[in-house]
């Protein structure tokens, strides 16, 4: 038996019951469908329950079907909403498992990162979050064999978080998901003109995004830096709030997905 962490929003953030979570995420995949010319890189993907931010999520997770079987390795690194942590966290675990089956660690690419500064191992920080959870059915759906390396992440610099995705960015094998949804409850029409100033400075790659412009601000910037140094072009897919998917417009929260691609080179 090998050391699973179990799921533990199934049934509340997305469906519980395995052939009712394939229906809906390959439901929203297939209405999403829109293959991206160039391989992602990297994703920046909302986390809310599949009802509010699941639509927002499938447009980022469509695009990599052309490469569902070039990607096997997926570094996740999302924001803690339970448990406060300095740095980034990895749990001890070999493996996280959805309704739709165990997702194994990639414990070799965790080796790499244990010596750093920044890193931490916690399976009490990992236990109850959702940040990264409700990603792994839709990259169960979307990729045929990927191992993960699950970060969660804390107060930590863009340059402590660029320097993990670094050491692990790999080729073509690997892609880079930060999860991160953007304001929470400002009324509809404020929401709206906060995101979409939140999105122009995403896509200028400007690493000082404040954890109340986008919950997953700290990994966010991290990428953003990396993107920066990599020479990776961002490109914004969908934004829109809970207002406009499945909540009321008194307060809500915002949602963006982003693509990064490496420049192309004619």
């Amino acid at each position: 038996m090998i050391n699973t962490r179990p799921p533990a929003v199934a049934g509340a953030f997305y469906p519980g019951h395995p052939a009712t979570l394939s229906a809906t995420v390959d439901q929203l995949l297939a209405e999403a469908s829109a293959p991206a010319a160039r391989q992602p890189k990297a994703l920046i993907v909302p986390h809310a329950g599949y009802i509010y931010s699941g639509s927002t999520a499938a447009l980022a997770y469509a695009a990599l079907e052309p490469w569902r079987r070039t990607i096997h390795r997926v570094v996740l690194l999302g924001p803690t909403h339970r448990v406060a942590v300095n740095g980034l966290a990895l749990p001890e675990t070999e493996a996280f498992s959805t309704p739709l089956g165990t997702v194994r660690l990639d414990l070799q690419a965790i080796a790499a990162l244990a010596d750093l500064p920044q890193i931490v191992f916690s399976d009490r920080v990992h236990a109850d979050e959702h940040s990264l959870e409700v990603h792994l059915p839709f990259l169960q759906r979307v990729l045929d064999d990927f191992k993960l390396v699950p970060l969660a992440v804390g107060h930590a610099t863009p340059e402590a978080v660029a320097e993990v995705l670094d050491l692990l960015w790999g080729g073509p094998e690997t892609l880079i998901v930060i999860s991160s949804d953007l304001s929470h409850f400002l009324p509809y029409a404020a929401a709206n003109q906060t995101d979409h100033e939140t999105c122009q400075h995403i896509l200028q790659l400007d690493t000082h995004i404040r954890p109340e412009q986008a919950c997953g601000a700290y990994p966010v910037n991290g990428l953003l830096l990396a993107a920066r140094q990599r020479g990776l072009v961002p490109q914004l897919l969908q934004r829109c709030n809970s207002g406009d998917t499945a909540g009321d417009k008194q307060r809500v929260v915002g949602y963006a997905a982003f693509s990064f691609a490496e420049a192309h080179h004619a």
